[in-house]
């Protein structure tokens, strides 16, 4: 577009805090269909590559290099249709070649705004004019059998809506059975009489977050179904980063124009909703347009009043009533709209979960029933003195959605299933605290699988609201057979380009009272120095992958948890990270960092956890003695047990009076945030006709 190949590349300080921006509007396409005249300086400047009522880009003359920035001068648009001006406009860049050149519009009424959106409406039906800044998709070729499978027995199950595309034809179809050991699908047509012919088609099925496409060979017609073979390959193309969905029927957006005022107040309904955005029905008098920002309140059926910082991203029309459907972009305004709106949205997204704070008594007795607390043969007694302290944190949750999330599926039994989220490290969540009750509810959803999908799709969905989201991590059990045909079969597939990480290890409780009295001998413990803290960093850089030092804040800029803490700290929560090194004659030789949160955020205590480095080749002889540290500084904290991350074989365990159960192969997992959309896709396949009736809590967090 020619919009984008001419933009500077730097924004005007002019136009910030602005009412649209400077980028606003629609690229045109065209071969100069809209000239922009500048009367004072000798006539047409150039053709407009991108236009709003706020501004004009275009791609100047030979004039244009004089043209003195900061000046205010007058504009006219040129068209078939007759003139738009004059209009008032202010330069504020001109690129580096001259071949861009960018005017603010200043004063434009609402009478001439609504002729240059007019204008544009006519060039966007025409194919000549697009909204600015589309995202593009992210697409995946799928070959492998099982995998292929898979996608077609999750689209199957969940009764996805298909289409059938052939020139000037699109017929929409469900996928009704699919026939593994016969190699068929079997296609029924949504619209009765429509025909569907030919020996081959292309169709495309719309997915949770994706769209599916794929190439058909027709078998036969039977039974008023549509017979064919399976694909040899399907492509998938991400369509969105949030899903959306229809919005409560009620809910109603209420604006006024921040360029005209004198338009008044507009009340509109929503159309649909997602976590960083919503749709609405305007009308033609709106004069709403991409790159506007937009102050907006919505109201919801129960009446909530939420305020929302909008930018509108896209306005389509309708040939049949001239009404428009709006796109925007939607941050809350203040901290308690955030609460409201997580709230709003979770439940318009996920309407059979709720958050967790008012199930907590339920909440406690589904881990107890899903067999959560016999995991790495803790006691019940283990699990006991954290009660109060997991009530008492689980209620604030709701209020913290930046730092917390904790999805329940009730049902009449009380808690069906449950995941919690939970921001430890700056730019990383955590998965843990799956449970699932035994049995069936009366209430049972009736395409299997659905009670897991629902919870991991609110959890994860609502990690993906945090703008620093970039990594999700967990310490899962490999040997249950959910966790390693999800979240191992996922990280092993997406292994290359180093945005997943499986790394066995073991979590080994430590109790503050067991003292494994060795003696310390010639080693020397205290605070890491500046110097040896830069050591450490670069040997986690050199022996880790940069998946585990980034998402786990192990670089050498956030080695000490300060952007962490400070996050947790503003709740009035405990967050902090200790290092302390081993030293012999004054060089280190290992390095002990430990961790603290708040009791019971994670019932395996998680949270409060040490991780040993060797420094040099002989720091694995100063562990016992560090750990011991551990038990010392832990304590001091009123803390009676930590767990130690164990990530090499644990020749030390015994002397260092360590615990963990040895049937069990713990490993912590680490994907990228942008392979989010995809895991929850996964999910979805995974799920779908396999689950059994017993699900125990899968993961070790």
């Amino acid at each position: 577009m020619d919009s984008i190949s001419n933009k500077p590349a730097r924004s005007s300080a002019a136009w910030e805090g602005g009412f649209a921006s400077p980028f606003s509007g629609y690229s045109l396409q065209g071969a100069g269909a809209i000239q922009v005249n500048l009367p004072e300086w000798g006539g047409v400047l150039g053709p407009a590559t991108l236009l709003s009522p706020a501004a004009v880009w275009a791609r100047p003359g030979r004039q244009g290099g004089s043209l003195a920035r900061e000046r205010t001068l007058r504009v006219c648009l040129e068209t078939e249709a007759g003139d738009i001006g004059p209009l008032k406009g202010e330069i504020h860049w001109n690129g580096a070649t001259g071949e861009a050149l960018g005017i603010q519009l200043l004063g434009v009424s609402p009478h001439q705004g609504e002729r240059i959106l007019t204008l544009l409406d006519a060039e966007v039906r025409r194919g000549l004019a697009v909204p600015e800044a589309s995202p593009l998709p992210v697409q995946e070729e799928i070959t492998g059998g099982e995998r292929l499978r898979a996608v077609l027995r999750k689209i199957a199950a969940l009764g996805n809506q298909a289409v059938v595309r052939r020139p000037g034809q699109a017929v929409r179809m469900t996928l009704e059975r699919l026939d593994e050991e016969g190699g068929r699908l079997y296609w029924r047509c949504a619209e009765p009489g429509a025909g569907w012919g030919g020996a081959s088609a292309e169709l495309e099925v719309v997915g949770y977050n994706s769209a599916y496409r794929m190439h058909l060979e027709t078998r036969a017609s039977e039974g008023g179904l549509w017979v064919t073979s399976l694909p040899e390959r399907l492509w998938r193309v991400r369509h969105r980063w949030h899903r959306r969905v229809l919005a409560p029927e009620g809910t109603r957006a209420r604006f006024e124009h921040p360029l005209w005022s004198e338009l008044g107040w507009h009340s509109r309904d929503v159309v649909d909703v997602s976590y960083s955005g919503l749709s609405l029905r305007s009308g033609t008098g709106d004069l709403l347009f991409p790159g506007l920002f937009l102050p907006l309140e919505v109201e919801t059926a129960h009446g909530e009043r939420i305020s929302l910082r909008c930018e509108v991203r896209h306005v389509s029309f309708s040939q049949a009533d001239g009404r428009r459907l709006c796109g925007l972009e939607a941050r809350p305004l203040t901290p308690r709209d955030s609460v409201l709106w997580m709230r709003f949205v979770s439940q318009t997204l996920s309407p059979s979960t709720r958050s967790g704070e008012a199930w907590l008594e339920p909440l406690w007795d589904l881990y107890a029933a899903s067999g959560y607390f016999n995991l790495a043969g803790k006691s019940s007694h283990h699990f006991d003195a954290l009660r109060r302290d997991f009530i008492d944190l689980s209620g604030r949750a709701a209020k913290l959605p930046h730092v917390f999330c904790q999805t329940v599926w009730p049902s009449e039994r009380g808690v069906e299933a449950s995941l919690s989220a939970v921001k430890p490290y700056q730019n990383t969540w955590m998965l843990h605290h799956l449970g699932r009750r035994p049995g069936k509810p009366v209430n049972a959803p009736p395409v299997p699988g659905q009670i897991l999908r629902d919870i991991y799709q609110r959890t994860l969905e609502h990690a993906q609201v945090d703008p620093d989201f970039r990594w999700l991590i967990s310490y899962a059990e490999s040997t249950v057979p959910w966790v390693r045909r999800t979240h191992l079969a996922f990280a092993e597939r997406a292994h290359e380009g180093g945005e997943s990480l499986v790394m066995y290890l073991r979590l080994m409780d430590a109790e503050c009272s067991e003292m494994s009295g060795e003696p310390v001998g010639d080693v020397e413990i205290g605070p890491a120095s500046m110097g040896e803290k830069l050591l450490l960093a670069r040997e986690i850089a050199r022996t880790r992958p940069a998946s585990y030092a980034d998402s786990l804040d192990l670089t050498r800029e956030r080695l000490e948890l300060r952007g962490a803490s400070r996050f947790w700290k503003e709740e009035g929560l405990r967050r902090e990270r200790r290092i302390l090194v081993a030293r012999r004659e004054g060089v280190a030789v290992a390095a002990l960092v430990l961790e603290l949160g708040p009791p019971a955020t994670n019932l395996f205590r998680l949270m409060d956890c040490a991780r040993l480095f060797p420094l040099l080749p002989e720091g694995k002889d100063a562990y016992v003695a560090l750990l011991d540290e551990a038990r010392r500084w832990f304590a001091f904290h009123g803390r009676t047990a930590f767990v130690y991350l164990c990530e090499d074989e644990g020749g030390y365990a015994r002397r260092a009076r360590l615990h963990d159960d040895p049937s069990t192969q713990p490993f912590l997992w680490i994907i990228s945030a942008s392979l989010a959309p995809e895991f929850l896709e996964h999910i979805q396949e995974q799920s779908v006709g396999r689950q059994p009736s017993h699900t125990p809590s899968v993961l070790s967090s």
